[in-house]
């Protein structure tokens, strides 16, 4: 029991060891090993939880799921954390880049956990015949679900360090808030890109769709579909499914 808690004190602060885990976040001792270890259990986290949602198809979708959704993580990381370092650095944020990538990272990580804990579920309603349409609304809440306890611990930690620490400006904290909305964005483009992940059992196995269409009208269509009763995809010209999916 005392390693699993200490085990989840390294990934999730709670109540009694916030002030712990963001002091070990930006520790100035083995940096290189504290980046590490996140982005291992990032891999680990989000390939568990890819494998479940391609287990809907196939061994081979859950694999190709398993892959993609670690590589989602780290390319919108890539392609966001750039801006957000520079424009923090202009601001006046002492932080090093290693200890702004691990408070970002930590994020990630308390989001990837929460999803790996939801695994569970995901199953339960792929063993008792879970509605097509339904299993895509439901990882879609899951991911959101997720990503605000994520995003939430990052504010925790940015707020850590301006108030107990003061190496980081107030102001940096709110244009963090901004940086959410970008984040956002580019996440949803992504995965729209990178779909499907849940897998049309109708098709064969499929590493990447080039149907047309977006997140947005595919999110309403699914809700649609799943209110009409439609247990599985209809025909694909039309428009396609989620983020997760990106088909019909």
């Amino acid at each position: 029991m005392d390693t699993a808690n200490s085990t989840f004190s390294l990934l999730i602060p709670s109540f009694s060891n916030r002030d712990d885990f963001f002091e070990n976040l930006i520790s100035q001792e083995k940096p290189a090993a504290n980046l590490i270890r996140l982005f291992l259990f990032l891999f680990l986290f989000t390939f568990f939880y890819g494998a479940a949602m391609g287990s809907y198809h196939s061994v081979l979708q859950a694999l190709s799921a398993g892959i993609k959704l670690p590589v989602l993580f780290l390319l919108v990381l890539l392609i966001c954390f750039p801006a957000f370092y520079i424009i923090q650095y202009i601001l006046g944020s002492k932080l090093s880049i290693v200890q702004m990538l691990s408070v970002i990272l930590s994020g990630f990580v308390m989001t990837a956990t929460i999803m790996v804990s939801f695994i569970p579920v995901i199953v339960f309603f792929l063993l008792t015949g879970g509605n097509y349409y339904f299993l895509q609304l439901l990882h879609i809440a899951v991911i959101a679900l997720s990503g605000l306890f994520g995003m939430k611990n990052v504010v925790d930690a940015l707020q850590y360090v301006c108030d107990k620490k003061e190496i980081y400006p107030k102001t940096g904290v709110n244009v963090f808030k901004f940086w959410l909305v970008i984040l956002l964005f580019v996440g949803i483009q992504l995965a729209w890109n990178l779909r499907p992940f849940l897998g049309d059992r109708g098709e064969p196995v499929q590493i990447f769709r080039k149907y047309e269409g977006n997140f947005y009208a595919a999110l309403i269509y699914s809700v649609n579909q799943l209110v009409k009763g439609e247990k599985e995809p209809v025909k694909r010209e039309e428009i396609r499914v989620p983020f997760l999916e990106g088909e019909n």
